[in-house]
């Protein structure tokens, strides 16, 4: 797990750095001395992604009560401060854990332990989220939507179309739509779903999508088509 320090106590910082730096599964990816400067960071479009924030409360110009409150999304926080009084509110925020100064090592990876089971909760849903596990004769078969293309019915089956590979599975178009996160596959015609992301071009009542073979056309069914303009991302003169 990544991890930065946002605390303008150079002691508190030298020792918080420490204990990262002897944890295994931490890495200590920059220390700043305000809210302010962790926020110019935070927001750099090819800064390197933070896991985990060990954070401190009482800071001049911006404290750390106000850091939580000023970003809409944020990595999982440890907060550490020499009161209690704080500890209530920062709660508020969904802090990870809440330390008190002078930290000591135990409770510091008491804290990080629970912040690692939350990490990996979070990283089982997010793949769960992205891929789809496919039975291949006796085996179960990973393989991720970003490259699923098209799926096609046949008969009482369907057709997974990949990148590399065509899966024929015993499912109906219906129930295939019900397993697809609505966000990413769109029903175009009645044998036909499609990975919006895919989709090269929409011509008429086709859209093309690109695959290593060529391309392939698919129909679009008028009863289909309304639903497919609301779901692409559509700029019109």
């Amino acid at each position: 797990m990544n991890c930065i320090i946002i605390d303008d106590d150079k002691l508190s910082t030298k020792i918080i750095k420490e204990f990262i730096e002897k944890t295994d599964g931490l890495t200590h990816a920059g220390s700043f001395d305000s809210a302010v400067t962790a926020i110019n960071f935070l927001s750099k479009p090819d800064a390197d992604p933070i896991d985990l924030i060990f954070l401190d409360i009482e800071m001049p110009e911006m404290s750390g009560i106000d850091f939580l409150k000023s970003l809409s999304k944020l990595p999982q926080v440890i907060v550490y401060s020499s009161q209690e009084k704080y500890a209530i509110e920062s709660y508020e925020y969904d802090v990870t854990d809440y330390l008190l100064k002078p930290v000591q090592y135990g409770r510091f990876i008491k804290a990080v332990t629970r912040a690692k089971e939350r990490y990996e909760e979070s990283d089982m849903v997010s793949r769960e989220s992205s891929e789809i596990f496919i039975k291949n004769n006796s085996s179960l078969v990973r393989v991720k939507y970003d490259d699923i293309l098209w799926i096609e019915a046949l008969e009482n089956y369907v057709v997974l179309n990949t990148f590399k590979d065509k899966y024929t599975i015993h499912f109906t178009m219906k129930a295939i739509s019900e397993k697809m996160p609505t966000d990413r596959f769109v029903r175009v015609h009645r044998s036909f779903i499609v990975n919006i992301t895919k989709i090269k071009v929409i011509e008429d009542n086709s859209v093309i999508i690109l695959h290593e073979g060529g391309s392939k056309i698919i129909p679009i069914g008028k009863s289909y088509k309304d639903k497919l303009m609301d779901d692409i991302n559509l700029i019109t003169k």
